[in-house]
């Protein structure tokens, strides 16, 4: 009878699976085909979708491309040897199927991965381990069934717990069940997809948690029939939990949580495998990886250094270390943007790998604007945080990150060298590459510096597509700089600064990401929508979206000053520092009723320049980096233009090779400072 009731509840079950997971993929599929009829109708999709036209919708960290007959990036015989290596370790155990195995074993390409995931990422939801990490969300929604169902669930599990504790001998170590089944495969699969995009979208969720709760409610009825198909067990069962109450069910669930797996570090003098301590609970599934993760996955050196500016806020400058190099590179990230654009598009096509690899000292500058809201202050309220100007980013976090910089450089060339004879002249050379809103904030830095007589230790600066000149601008954007100026006395009281403010939202976009990746046609109907909201730019917005640093613990935001400075500059026509409103405040600051006018100024930069505009970028137009640049050659600035067929973002989160290979160009002009001899040297010489 038991096992008629058995077949009965597994037939069922099955059956209402399959129905409401095939609901639900209907429904999908008709949002995602009601999305692409919209976007025939819509006029200028074909170059806007250009920017998002040969790969993703969402970024991949890219390694190089590899021949056809290398699958995945590794050859068919490393392959096998692999998979022998594997079904070796695991005897008769079957962890995962081989499908799973090629997808997560060996890290996906960016043009094989994008084609695959939307296959393989349907079919995890029948591995258990990942019923059990979205568990704890899903059970306060089914609170009230939890707490109906939650002794007789107990009363069983701890049936089984004591039925695979008898069967084993006492003496012999803990035998293998669900658990530490479980706790294995979790530990290799958080190591081997660490660099991976592994997280699950909106859609994938839903059919997770239907899942759950059709597991939960079967699981009860099965329960409640073998409690009145074998009312005497269940009668023993329930006497015995209650001679001994320590079933230790809380240690297992934390065993299965917590996991050391072996590692080594590529490159190392000694590559031994060490143990290394990981926590594997991530029942939200979203991807949180960090400029670090990027970097040291890709087998390359990091170091994390914090600065604090002169106003208390806490930036992070991170490196790609070459202690010994005499020539440096600080890349300078733009609006919305973080250190992460720097490295995004992996080995081959990312400017900080590329600079690395022709033997410079990389730093990674991040400005101040986090929702995290990171100060020496940690009581410090919103309203203060965000209240900052473009005035800040260029006269504060470029300069105190460019100061750290320096006293490193100093001390390790030290430490290295330590017979060089010694003088007051910099011992290494400096050059800037920015994009952006990091480009406005750093020619304010050199002219501030060059108008107080202070040393900017640069020698060379590539601004790519340059903040700063706006009054050509697009029509939404005039509009909403309007909107600012007329609206900022009232605003400022209201919103401190834009970003997204609660975790669940940021979950949300965090997901959503990966749902416009897995329906291709939603995805294309958001990326015209917000290129039409930009003017028209093709820069891959959706992809955007999809960065890690748009995450549920943090992201970058804007300051209200930031965006009303920038809506100043477009209705201004003019590189202006922050006009603050009224000829008293101005003076107090400036020495002057009216902000300082840093195109007036421009004769002062005594560095070469390279300015890069895009044909395509209508956030921030070619003829605005023009203006740049016939300024600063009125001024006599050695100072080149030259522009890209590119939209704004491609300079930054797109593979270009050409403009890969300019930027590293405009570099190598820059000769490193040559050691200087010792006196003891000398005469060994001579």
């Amino acid at each position: 009878m038991q096992r008629i009731v058995d077949n009965a509840l597994a037939v069922t079950k099955e059956s209402v699976k399959t129905f409401t997971y095939e609901s639900l993929n209907n429904i999908a599929r008709l949002i995602n085909g009601v999305s692409a009829l919209l976007l025939t109708i819509l006029p200028g999709k074909a170059n806007i979708l250009e920017g998002v036209q040969g790969w993703e919708l969402r970024p991949t960290f890219r390694g190089p491309r590899f021949p056809r007959w290398m699958e995945n990036g590794v050859s068919s015989f490393n392959q096998f040897i692999h998979e022998l290596s594997v079904d070796s370790d695991t005897s008769s155990i079957d962890y995962s199927s081989r499908e799973d195995n090629l997808d997560g074993i060996f890290p996906a390409l960016a043009s094989s991965y994008g084609s695959r995931i939307s296959r393989t990422s349907t079919r995890f939801n029948q591995n258990w381990h990942w019923t059990d990490w979205m568990a704890y969300i899903f059970s306060w929604i089914l609170l009230p069934a939890r707490f109906l169902l939650g002794i007789p669930f107990l009363l069983f599990r701890l049936f089984n717990i004591r039925k695979s504790r008898s069967s084993s001998d006492p003496g012999s170590p803990r035998p293998m069940h669900f658990h530490s089944f479980r706790k294995a495969q979790s530990s290799k699969d958080h190591v081997v997809h660490h660099t991976t995009d592994r997280r699950r979208g909106v859609i994938e969720d839903l059919h997770l948690a239907i899942e759950i709760f059709i597991e939960a409610i079967f699981d009860m009825f099965h329960k409640a029939a073998h409690c009145v198909l074998s009312p005497f067990e269940a009668f023993r069962i329930f006497i015995r939990w209650l001679l001994s109450p320590q079933a230790g069910v809380k240690d297992m669930d934390e065993d299965a949580l917590n996991a050391s797996v072996p590692t080594a570090t590529l490159g190392n003098v000694d590559p031994a495998p060490t143990e290394r301590n990981l926590t594997l609970y991530h029942a939200l599934n979203t991807d949180a990886r960090t400029c670090q993760d990027v970097i040291t996955e890709l087998g390359y050196p990091y170091e994390a250094i914090h600065v604090i500016t002169a106003d208390g806020y806490v930036l992070l400058l991170e490196r790609i270390p070459r202690r010994d190099a005499r020539k440096a590179v600080y890349l300078q990230h733009g609006i919305l943007d973080s250190s992460m654009g720097w490295v995004s598009n992996g080995v081959v096509g990312s400017p900080a790998f590329a600079a690395f690899d022709q033997g410079y000292d990389v730093f990674l500058g991040n400005f101040r604007g986090l929702v995290s809201r990171e100060h020496v202050d940690k009581n410090i309220s919103s309203q203060q945080y965000w209240r900052y100007s473009i005035n800040e980013h260029g006269t504060k976090d470029i300069l105190a990150m460019i100061e750290k910089i320096d006293e490193v450089k100093i001390a390790e060339l030290k430490i290295s060298q330590p017979d060089e004879e010694t003088n007051d002249a910099q011992p290494y050379k400096l050059c800037a590459i920015t994009h952006s809103l990091g480009g406005a904030g750093m020619l304010m830095y050199v002219i501030t510096h060059r108008v107080e007589e202070k040393p900017h230790r640069l020698s060379r600066l590539v601004l790519l597509s340059p903040a700063g000149f706006h009054d050509d601008c697009t029509f939404v954007f005039t509009v909403v700089a309007c909107l600012f100026i007329l609206l900022a006395p009232f605003m400022a009281f209201f919103v401190p600064a834009f970003y997204i403010p609660t975790r669940f939202f940021r979950l949300l976009l965090n997901k959503l990401a990966r749902d416009f990746h897995n329906y291709p046609a939603v995805g294309g109907l958001v990326q015209t929508l917000m290129s039409y909201v930009v003017g028209g730019d093709s820069s891959n917005w959706v992809g955007v979206l999809g960065l890690p640093h748009y995450n549920m613990n943090d992201m970058p935001g804007v300051s209200f000053f930031v965006a009303h400075h920038l809506a100043q500059l477009t209705l201004g026509g003019k590189f202006r520092m922050y006009d603050y409103g009224s000829a008293s405040a101005n003076m107090e600051v400036y020495a002057s009723p009216e902000p300082t006018d840093l195109g007036e100024h421009y004769g002062l930069i005594d560095i070469p320049v390279d300015l890069v505009g895009g044909r395509k970028d209508q956030v921030i137009r070619p003829s605005m980096v023009k203006k740049h640049y016939k300024l600063m050659k009125d001024s006599g600035v050695d100072v080149t233009f030259n522009e890209f067929e590119y939209a704004h973002l491609d300079f930054t989160f797109a593979h270009h090779e050409d403009l890969l290979a300019y930027v590293m160009s405009r570099l190598l002009l820059v000769e490193p400072t040559p050691k200087l001899y010792s006196k003891s040297d000398k005469v060994e010489k001579e």
